[in-house]
Order: structure tokens, then C-alpha cells, then sequence
């Protein structure tokens, strides 16, 4: 089946009965990923996808907590990831402008 996020179109394979959580999710990741561009904080589709996928995971996360979960370093971690993952990706992205 063909999705779109942030636009652009992608093929993907699953069941029929795993339709409707399919598309619940392609819509909610595409929301997370228009909210982040429009922001304007984040430049890049992978960035702004890399940026949405940690989103969620802490969004996820946080609804798991136990009583040794550390949410203050959880978060810093994340920041942590993000600028890592913004060094990674800012050579790179010279090639796609």
C-alpha cells in the first residue's frame, strides 16, 4: 500500500487486518513531522525524522515508567543523541541542497 509523509510517497507492505494501525501510524508520525518542520528549529527531512522518532520514543517511554526509571536522564540523553546525530548528519546534508 502507498503512504505519504511529509509529502512524499512510500510503498509498504503489510496484512490487511494491520491496515488501520498501518495508517493510524503513518499519520501519526507524519503530524509529528509537519508540527517539527514547522517549528523551524530543524532543517532536513532526516533530521526532522531523526527528531520525530526520538519524540515518540520518549513519548513511549514516558508511559512506561517504573519507579527506577530516571526521566531527567532519560531527556538528557536524548538531547545528547540529537546533537550527536546533528554533527553526523550536517556534512551530509551539503549533498542533498
Amino acid at each position: 500500500m502507498d503512504v505519504s509523509i511529509l509529502g512524499r510517497s512510500f510503498r509498504v507492505n503489510c496484512k490487511d487486518e494491520e491496515k488501520e494501525g498501518l495508517l493510524k501510524a503513518v499519520d501519526y508520525l507524519d503530524a509529528k513531522m509537519q508540527a517539527i518542520r514547522a517549528e523551524g528549529k530543524v532543517i532536513g527531512n532526516e533530521r526532522i525524522a531523526i527528531m520525530a522518532a526520538l519524540n515518540i520514543a520518549h513519548e513511549y517511554l514516558s508511559t512506561r515508567i517504573d519507579a527506577g526509571f530516571d526521566i531527567g536522564e532519560f531527556r538528557r540523553r536524548m538531547i545528547s543523541m540529537a546533537a550527536n546525530i546533528d554533527s553526523a548528519v550536517a556534512p551530509q546534508e551539503e549533498l542533498f541542497e
